[in-house]
């Protein structure tokens, strides 16, 4: 038909790439043949427990074909849901489909496994172009990488973060660029806490945003809200009355910063001082998708408001950078000078 289908089978994976049979042995399980929009919170369970059972059973690696418009929300969830793990999980996918010359799933596919075969870190990871040529991979942490592109093949990208590490497509080899890293650890020292509660919402705050859509998230009894507000971490001051009224009712509220890059600081202006009385939870720097996850991991424990800010609060998997520097901030304006 022209259209580009969900999946390929687990033949034309192996297919895609030559060099990866002399990398190892490999077993394939397809979970799911959907595209990534339809993901839930439900197949976030599945594929962690596919992967716990896989590396209890004695995998070397684990590599997961995703596709990239929420491969970050389900990378986030992996590093919550299994923890001190004896090697990354690799999540991979492709920005142009393979039967496009300018095709990135091979490569990615390649870098994905040799970062799960040399890489030290114990991660649930992304692994995708470094940039629009072939030449290298980076490696993100999963809970700190967002598409930041609809097209690029070097759409995903490290967001108040540096990279894990850089793939050489050519030698195969990992080069370190993040000494913040979890090392690898022993299989029985795994944790695995799998599950999430899929009565959480994320909602963006905006220009005319209507108090009333906080209402219908209360009265409609869903679990946690994530607001994705302005700046330092900021909605309308007439919203206040029915984010109380949440807080009131248990329902944990968290503030992230579409701003991305940076923190929310809720003491600096009125309105985020008035926020953080009446209960809200600062995100710190985490980006609004990952907190997202962490709230419906975290609510799948406990209902309790105070154990959940807790939660909230703690550095589970550096999914919290508690230092920022000035290379942690992608500014393309000398790129774009340097054209010029």
């Amino acid at each position: 038909t022209g259209a580009v289908k969900p999946a390929m089978s687990p033949e034309e994976l192996m297919e895609l790439i030559p060099e990866l049979r002399g990398l190892a042995n490999y077993d394939v399980e397809v979970l799911f043949n959907i595209l990534s929009e339809d993901m839930t919170p439900k197949h976030w369970e599945a594929i962690a427990r596919s992967i716990y059972k896989a590396i209890v059973d004695g995998v070397e690696g684990v590599v997961v074909t995703h596709g990239t418009d929420t491969m970050g929300y389900t990378a986030a969830a992996i590093a919550f849901a299994l923890r001190n793990l004896p090697m990354p999980i690799a999540f991979v996918g492709a920005q142009r489909s393979s039967d496009r010359p300018s095709t990135d799933a091979a490569l990615n596919l390649l870098a994905a496994v040799v970062t799960t075969l040399k890489a030290p870190f114990g991660e649930s990871v992304v692994v995708m172009h470094a940039s629009p040529s072939d030449l290298e991979a980076y490696v993100h942490r999963g809970v700190k990488v967002r598409k930041m592109h609809s097209s690029r093949r070097d759409a995903f990208q490290s967001v108040s973060d540096l990279p894990l590490a850089l793939i050489d497509l050519q030698q195969l080899t990992v080069k370190l660029l993040n000494d913040r890293i979890i090392p690898r650890r022993k299989v029985e020292e795994m944790i695995a806490t799998i599950g999430f509660d899929d009565r959480v919402a994320l909602v963006k705050a905006y220009p005319g945003f209507h108090s009333e859509i906080i209402d219908m998230l209360v009265d409609k009894k869903f679990h946690g809200i994530v607001l994705e507000g302005t700046g330092l971490g900021h909605i309308g001051s007439h919203t206040l009355n029915s984010i109380k009224r949440a807080i009131d009712e248990g329902i944990p509220v968290v503030m992230t910063t579409q701003t991305l890059y940076g923190r929310v600081n809720m003491n600096v202006y009125t309105t985020g001082r008035k926020l953080l009385e009446i209960g809200v939870i600062p995100g710190e720097d985490m980006l609004p998708e990952t907190a997202y996850v962490k709230l419906s991991w975290i609510l799948a424990q406990t209902r309790d408001i105070k154990e959940v800010r807790k939660m909230i609060l703690a550095n589970y998997v550096n999914e919290i950078n508690p230092r920022h520097t000035p290379e942690l901030f992608i500014n393309p304006l000398p790129c774009y000078q340097q054209k010029r």
